[in-house]
This record gives structure tokens, sequence and C-alpha cells, in this order.
């Protein structure tokens, strides 16, 4: 009984969390379901459905409030989605452990990144420059120069599939640093792409039979009441605030990186 509200409050937290900083939370997810004592396999597949429960919640807060880029999420989602794959392909050139530590690095590095001064929102000028087109968010249209968004769109593709995730902690600071998107529309443009990511990845692990909706159905209503607080709270959350979490959170997820990757390799 007391596993179980402490499993559910657990998760609630970081469905409030994640989802105010457009971030997915799976590995938090499935690391907190593991300990639990459900198999790593039926923790995988609950964690996706309930991260796709979350992020689909949020979702529908952030685009009431006009908060989502729907052509800068099909962009990034397909560029993401094909490097993503080629990712996947070459992880095989380095081992578990070293790809553990790459991706705490990169936790680290876009972590400190959101914390660098930008101007948000860049409206478009009226001359169009050389790969620069024009998206329209709300109110407010902004300028995205593809010529360094769509290279690092493939980098972080690259990077997220080579060490296997969903790519929900580099995508706000893509479109933040690489394509001067404001935060709130960054954090809600990525709660659409980690509801597709995490969809995607709920069929692949639920054809295996590994779904088990007498524990995922229950912790996805947590996880959506979580996603539509989160949601909520990021649109009352000054732009700076929601920068400051969005670092503190990969910081954390990077030190769990490190630790499991050294600790996996004390047991072997």
């Amino acid at each position: 009984m007391w596993t179980t509200i402490i499993v559910g409050g657990l998760i609630f937290a970081v469905a409030v969390l994640m989802t105010m900083v457009g971030k997915g939370g799976g590995n938090f997810y499935v690391l907190i379901l593991a300990m639990s004592g459900i198999p790593i396999h039926q923790a995988a597949t609950t964690g996706q459905f309930i991260l796709f429960s979350a992020a689909v919640a949020a979702m529908v807060v952030f685009h009431k409030n006009k908060s989502v880029s729907w052509p800068l999420a099909l962009l990034i989602g397909v560029s993401t989605a094909l490097s993503a794959l080629a990712g996947g392909y070459f992880s095989h050139v380095f081992s578990g452990f070293s790809l553990k530590l790459i991706f705490a690095v990169m936790l680290f590095v876009s972590g400190a990144a959101m914390l660098i001064p930008v101007s948000e929102g860049k409206k478009a000028l009226g001359d169009k420059k050389l790969g620069v087109v024009t998206v329209k968010v709300g109110d407010t249209t902004i300028g995205v120069n593809l010529l360094v968004a769509l290279p690092v769109t493939l980098l972080v593709g690259f990077a997220a599939g080579m060490v296997g995730v969903s790519g929900g902690s580099f995508l706000v600071p893509l479109m933040v640093l690489a394509c001067a998107v404001p935060m709130r529309v960054a954090v809600g443009t990525a709660s659409v792409l980690v509801a597709g990511t995490a969809l995607m990845g709920f069929a692949g692990h639920a054809a295996r039979g590994d779904f088990h909706p007498e524990v995922a159905v229950p912790l996805a209503f947590v996880t959506i009441v979580g996603g539509l607080l989160g949601g909520r709270f990021a649109l009352k959350t000054k732009p700076k605030n929601l920068k400051k979490l969005f670092a503190y959170t990969n910081w954390l997820a990077a030190v769990i990186m490190v630790y499991n990757a050294f600790h996996s390799t004390n047991l072997k």
C-alpha cells in the first residue's frame, strides 16, 4: 500500500517538473518503477505509456495558450527522427559505458547552455535573409535560420539516437539557442515531440507483450494530472526560472547517469 502511494507520488512529481520544462523524464519513470520491483521491460513499457500521457496533457494546455509551433515541431521532428535512426545504427561503435558518459556530458552541457542569456522571439525581418524562414506562433512571427537550426537538429537527433533516448533534454536548448524561440513556446513544442517519440517507443515495447494495463493505466491518470498542472505552472513561471529548472534537472539526470555507468561496470 505504502509502496504504491510513494511510487504514485514520485511519478506525479516527475510529471509536473518534466512537463514544466518540456522534457520527457522517461529515465526517471523507469528508475522509479524498476526500484519498486517491476521487471525492467515492463517498467520501460509503462514508462513510455505514462510519459506519452503526461506529454499529451501538457500539449493540450500549451496549444490552448498558443504556445506550440506546429511547423517547427514538424521540421524538428522529421529531422531528429531521421538522424536518430543513423545514430542508433552507429551506436555499436561505442561501449555501453562510453555511451552513458557521453550522454551525461551532453546533459551537463545542454543544462549549462540554457543559463546563457539570449534574446528570445526575434521577429522576422522585412527583408528575408538566406536560409531564414518565418514561423508564426500565436500573434508573434519569428525568423528561424535553417543554416544554423538544421545542422544542430541533425546533430542532436544523431546523439539522442546513439544513446537511445527521446532527446527531450536537448530539444528545448535547440529551439531556444539555435532558433531563438521563446522559452514557453519551446517547452510547448517539445511536448509535442516528446509525445510522438513516447508513442512510438510504447508501441514497440507493447508489441513484445510487456504492457500491463492494470499497472500502467492508473499511473497514466496520475501523469495526466501532473502534465496538466506542469503545463499551467510553466505558463505562469518566468522564462528565466524555467531555464534554471531545466538546467538543474539536466544536471541531476547527468549525475544519475554517471552513477549508473560506474555502478553497472562494478557489477560485472
